[in-house]
């Protein structure tokens, strides 16, 4: 396959309109003459994304080849004759298909998987409960408790339909987007690791259906072994069915609409495990989407891990993916013939739109993660012992610890297969599921509509002209770059700006006034506009989680002192003060790291790095101001400086040299820095950038703890949540504001936060989950301590 290399970088990663054949606006951008540059690297060089944590997986780590070669991007919807062994007119006309069949594919027929399932210990236990027939009679009975598992266990991949369905893929994706860029820095990692015959596990954030194609198209290209592929969505044409199960793809159920009512079967849990434990033995490789809000999707995770344990498999590379999207494609959940044939006749018409990233990570080995002990599990606790004694009683001696996130796992493979697993253990496997899912997120390339969507949402919410908007651009475009963030653009200033702009032009009201130099911007004020726009700025956020979360805990501590009449207007003599008085206000190092703590444990999953503590983070998180300039750290003058030991009181001991408890250096005593604000005047718009990054999630809590005076009675779980997300939305119409708070994943996240704080109590019965208030947040007391708690950091 030729690839063009230029010091890694790809000429179809710059987003030019030329490029992409996108309609024009109604409007140009006028910017000074001046054309800066916005640089997809620092230099020459792109950042290193992608690599095996140190902490967790250093055996990993040193195995990587050619760390320093910088292999660039490869656009897999350019195919050209020089792809092909041939050349000539005809063979331009026709090098797609010559391309996919040259393509390398690993056959994987189902030959006795069937048999192999059955004989299964956990198969077999199952099937002796469920069937209670006299014996010699209906000896066939076990057999037909199998039949609506037996397509899903008899999935294959056939060379010859999957070089078809490839070449309709790479057509289907021409005319969905302007180019698919892959990461070519790691592609060497994984054909060495598939030479040696280790077993692949892709995991990847869940966005869109396109992610489950995306990545078999990806290693298919790249003559890679096609992994056998978990879809979470419902297909109810049988032709179809057939189809994705003849090319690797594994469905649920026909009698299961979502993951939930699969996993509610007592025989899915151990027929899948069973399935997974085969597929690894005929050395075949699975590609699994994880949710952060539902945790769906970690229970194939699980059931690899326990595999693991139990000896059934050694060992299996686990690579995350991170896959970016400059316009996140639509997608059905119920998907049938009629759909698909109606998805595919609108790109006829259609024009490509946006491009598309995708980095495949070194692969590590979970057993390495798994036995090793680096991954951090210790101090694990549930939520209410974390936070409630500060939000009800105002202790200041906060509980340090982590969140314990045990609804990663579902309830049904708890039931089934882990009930023997220690606390510890279950950690573990919550811990591994948080883990891929920080590393498919840290891989992520920052695409230019998230970066402009980020400062619509948060800096610019009532409107920005674009020349201050691309003089943002730059700015944050350099931020990310010195954070190790890969980028998906690059170019000019004015290409790039308009590039984004002309994605977003939907969800946003450009205006060109003739008086004006250039346009103003502004978000459009609606439901949808703030979503897609908060959906794009997701990887800004988890960029900036540090500087958000230290931002927060200064802005609550800022918040009390100026309720507590530091910034009054009247001095002490009750004289009116005139003009902005001066703010020089210290702020305690330790007070501002325990509200950067209690933050730390409202987060979602997904954000904190899993192999740090959250005291850690915390710090790391007060420190991440100072670097960027928000706070000055200071310490408290003393009367006697500690490096002055001929003026302490009294007079001076000797001790023996070999002590090795003493010191010299004071450090028994209290640590006694401060911080203050670098430049008052100019910290605000700093601060209020990184605080609304967070205020959505935290909005989302706030106005859900409010809409529990709405609700009576205990109910369902999907009517409860639906309640409440009716809530949210009626009141970001009413304030006609802050609708990013209202999308299904923040109420969903908001109520499994309110769940693992004791608010909303949790009882499982045979009819399904029911949720209602707890007996200690009926009290309307402690729902507002609760308010106000969350309010500080808003």
């Amino acid at each position: 396959m030729v690839q063009e290399k230029n010091d890694g970088i790809d000429k179809d990663m710059v987003p030019l309109s030329s490029q992409q054949n996108r309609p024009a606006l109604s409007w140009d951008l006028k910017i000074k003459k001046r054309r800066i540059t916005v640089p997809p690297c620092l230099g020459k060089y792109r950042p290193v994304v992608g690599q095996c944590c140190h902490q967790c997986t250093p055996d990993s780590l040193r195995k990587r080849f050619g760390q320093n070669s910088l292999l660039g991007f490869h656009n897999i919807l350019r195919v050209n004759e020089t792809q092909t062994r041939y050349r000539g007119w005809l063979v331009r006309r026709v090098c797609c298909a010559l391309f996919v069949r040259g393509c390398k594919v690993y056959a994987s027929p189902a030959t006795n998987r069937l048999e192999r399932v059955c004989q299964s210990n956990r198969v077999k236990d199952v099937l002796a409960a469920e069937h209670t027939a006299p014996e010699g009679q209906d000896r066939q009975g076990p057999l037909k408790l199998l039949s609506p598992f037996l397509p899903t266990i008899k999935t294959c991949i056939s060379p010859g339909l999957l070089r078809f369905v490839g070449w309709v893929m790479l057509k289907m994706f021409s005319s969905l987007f302007g180019s698919i860029q892959v990461n070519l820095n790691h592609l060497p990692d994984l054909h060495r690791v598939s030479q040696e015959g280790s077993l692949l596990v892709y995991v990847y954030v869940r966005q869109s259906v396109v992610d489950c194609a995306l990545i078999p198209l990806v290693l298919f290209c790249h003559n890679l072994r096609v992994p056998y592929t978990v879809c979470p969505l419902q297909v109810y044409s049988s032709p179809l069915r057939s189809i994705l199960q003849k090319v690797g793809v594994i469905l649920l159920p026909p009698s299961a609409s979502t993951e939930q009512e699969a996993e509610a079967d007592r025989l899915y849990s151990p027929v899948m495990t069973s399935l997974v434990r085969e597929l690894l033995h005929e050395g075949q490789a699975i590609s699994v989407g994880v949710s952060p809000e539902s945790g769906q999707g970690g229970q194939w995770l699980a059931r690899i891990r326990q595999l693991i344990k139990e000896g059934h498999v050694p060992d299996v590379c686990v690579v995350p993916v991170g896959i970016s999207y400059d316009c996140l494609p639509k997608t059905n959940i119920q998907v049938g013939l009629r759909t698909v044939f109606q998805w595919l006749l609108s790109f006829l018409w259609r024009r490509p739109e946006g491009c598309v990233r995708i980095h495949l990570s070194q692969p590590f080995s979970l057993k390495e993660l798994c036995g090793s002990g680096r991954c951090r599990v210790d101090e694990w606790l549930p939520l209410q012992d974390l936070l409630l004694p500060v939000i009800l009683y105002n202790r200041s001696n906060t509980v340090f610890g982590r969140r314990r996130m045990l609804w990663l796992l579902t309830s049904s493979h708890y039931a089934s297969e882990l009930d023997e697993l220690t606390p510890t253990e279950r950690d573990l496997s919550v811990a591994i599921i948080l883990h891929l899912i920080f590393s498919a997120t840290s891989c992520k390339a920052v695409m230019s509509t998230s970066l402009v969507s980020s400062l619509l949402l948060y800096k610019h919410h009532k409107g920005v002209s674009t020349s201050v908007l691309c003089r943002d651009v730059a700015w944050l475009t350099e931020e990310l770059l010195f954070r190790n963030k890969d980028v998906g653009f690059g170019g000019s200033l004015p290409e790039v700006v308009h590039y984004s702009l002309s994605l977003l032009a939907p969800h946003l009201v450009i205006g060109a006034v003739p008086s004006r130099k250039d346009p103003f911007i502004v978000p459009r004020p609606s439901l949808a506009a703030s979503l897609h726009l908060a959906l794009q700025a997701q990887i800004v956020t988890h960029t900036f989680i540090s500087e958000a979360v230290g931002a927060c805990a200064v802005s609550s501590m800022l918040c009390e002192v100026a309720v507590s009449g530091v910034r009054s207007g009247l001095r002490n003599d009750g004289a009116e003060v005139r003009g902005d008085p001066d703010f020089d206000v210290a702020l305690c190092q330790s007070e501002l790291t325990e509200r950067a703590l209690q933050l730390c444990h409202l987060l979602p999953p997904g954000f904190m790095p899993p192999c740090q503590s959250s005291q850690s983070f915390a710090l790391d998180a007060i420190d991440s101001l100072v670097r960027c300039g928000i706070l000055i750290m200071e310490e408290i003058p003393r009367d006697v400086p500690i490096c002055d030991f001929w003026k302490r009181e009294g007079t001076m001991t000797w001790t023996t040299s070999d002590d090795p408890y003493h010191s010299d250096s004071d450090c028994d005593e209290q640590d006694l820095r401060s911080y203050k604000i670098s430049q008052p005047s100019l910290c605000p718009e700093m601060l209020f950038f990184l605080c609304s990054m967070l205020a959505g999630h935290l909005r989302a809590l706030c106005w859900s703890t409010t809409g529990l005076d709405l609700i009576d009675s205990p109910l369902p779980e999907t009517e409860f949540v639906a309640q409440i997300h009716s809530h949210l939305c009626d009141t970001a119409k009413k304030k006609k504001a802050h609708y990013e708070s209202c999308s299904e994943e923040a109420v969903h996240t908001a109520v499994r936060t309110l769940i693992d704080l004791g608010v909303i109590s949790e009882e499982r019965q045979n009819d399904g989950v029911f949720l209602g208030v707890s007996p200690l947040f009926q009290s309307a007391e402690n729902r507002q301590k609760l308010q106000r708690f969350i309010k500080q950091f808003l």
